[in-house]
């Protein structure tokens, strides 16, 4: 089975992956955390592992930057290679002055200056949230261990290089956490096709007071975050209620 960005063949992918944008970023969470890792897919270099955490199999994938690269890689590996559970781990930059360099945001919803949930939704807003069972067990897991986490509203962008203090202005006033570039979207296609969805971001740089972290804290921090997301993914029975994939109604 294959799709025009994905060569894998059905059942190579878990029913849970990690999406990083970046497919390094892929590369490095399968070498360093996934036992017996397995290349998958690797089209336009976006490359795609399987292998197991604590004995449960998982699957990491670059989605690349930006919603319409995310949603198209959401999209196939739902429709095409069943997967049931996709979260987005990545890096924002922080709008609240309580919000500080390496401090975990899990996006409990996603508003957007894309139009891509409108075009999906017949022109009308959708409420781009993330899924119940993943926010609960990821902030249980964080609590458990004493990991600070934000939990609460982010922003999705599409320009990425835009200079607009009054916006940011706007955002902090509606209690914006952070700015990343992915989770509107991904929500949307989690919504459409009745699976689950999250998103887990490490604060790499403060758009408010100009900070950001070196390369080496950047890479500590988001191997925290990365342990944290595979320590809360319980196997999807495991106390989850099932999500259905559409009923007949809707």
């Amino acid at each position: 089975m294959t799709t025009p960005h994905i060569a894998a063949r059905p059942g190579d992918f878990a029913d849970t992956v990690l999406l990083p944008g970046d497919p390094l970023r892929a590369r490095h969470i399968a070498e360093r955390f996934l036992e017996d890792a397995t290349l998958v897919t690797d089209v336009r270099g976006m490359l795609g592992y399987t292998g197991t955490w604590n004995g449960q199999p998982i699957s990491v994938m670059g989605s690349g930057m930006g919603i319409p690269s995310c949603c198209i890689y959401a999209t196939e590996l739902i429709a095409h290679f069943g997967v049931r559970r996709l979260l987005r781990v990545g890096t924002c930059g922080a709008v609240r002055g309580d919000v500080a360099l390496g401090d975990l945001v899990l996006g409990l919803a996603a508003s957007t200056d894309s139009n891509i949930n409108r075009l999906r939704f017949r022109g009308l807003d959708h409420a781009a949230a993330a899924s119940w069972p993943l926010l609960r067990d990821i902030a249980a897991t964080a609590e458990a261990r004493g990991v600070a986490l934000h939990v609460g509203p982010i922003f999705s962008t599409d320009l990425f290089h835009a200079d607009e203090p009054a916006l940011l202005d706007h955002l902090e006033r509606m209690g914006i956490l952070g700015i990343e570039m992915e989770a509107a979207g991904l929500y949307g296609v989690a919504a459409e096709h009745g699976v689950q969805a999250a998103t887990l971001l490490t604060v790499a740089d403060h758009l408010r007071h100009g900070g950001a972290m070196s390369p080496e804290q950047r890479q500590r921090g988001l191997d925290r975050m990365i342990r944290l997301a595979l320590d809360a993914l319980r196997p999807a029975t495991a106390g989850v209620a099932a999500v259905p994939t559409r009923s007949p109604s809707g």
